[in-house]
């Protein structure tokens, strides 16, 4: 025979089920609304650049924080996830599914596309536009900024001239070629 410590009384006792109707509430609900300008804890959103990708309103054109090769990483990882069915690995809007009919989105190589400042890019992951929706609930803050990390070393290596490419890259290039 087991010996026990506690009562099942906790268990045992009257409780609602979160959604479930109510006759104790005026309202009829057991889930109560929540209080008017309460954040729920540690998701207090108070750093505007951060968290919108905006300073004072406007786009920021700088990260919100230093750049590592980790975070470049991380970015790659998650533009392979997420990006990488519309937009294509090298970013040029080839995608699979635009491959079996889907509109091309634009280019990330293109001069317009390119002229866009980091904020932008945020935004636009965080918010959706046009066709593309909103991926704020499926990737996480910094993770977005990941993103927009590694968009930015795309168009980068695209335009590198020849001269600042290292000369044991450069010899490489000229082998497979």
């Amino acid at each position: 025979m087991f010996a026990y410590g506690c009562h099942l009384d906790m268990d045992d006792q009257p409780k609602y089920k979160p959604l479930a109707a109510s006759s104790f509430f005026s309202n009829g609900q057991s889930s109560r609304p929540l209080i008017e300008g309460t954040v729920p804890r540690g998701h207090a959103q108070t750093d505007e650049y951060l968290y919108t990708g905006k300073v004072n309103g406007q786009f920021a054109d700088k990260f919100p924080y230093p750049l590592t090769r980790e975070i470049l990483e991380r970015g790659r990882d998650r533009f392979t996830t997420f990006c990488t069915p519309c937009h294509g690995q090298l970013g040029d809007g080839r995608g699979m599914v635009v491959l079996r009919g889907f509109p091309q989105p634009p280019s990330y190589l293109s001069d317009s596309v390119r002229a866009e400042p980091v904020g932008f890019y945020f935004d636009v992951i965080t918010n959706g536009f046009g066709r593309m929706y909103s991926y704020a609930p499926s990737v996480p803050v910094h993770d977005r900024w990941a993103i927009v990390a590694y968009i930015r070393a795309l168009q980068l290596s695209r335009r590198v001239p020849v001269s600042e490419v290292p000369d044991s890259v450069r010899s490489r290039l000229s082998e497979s070629q």
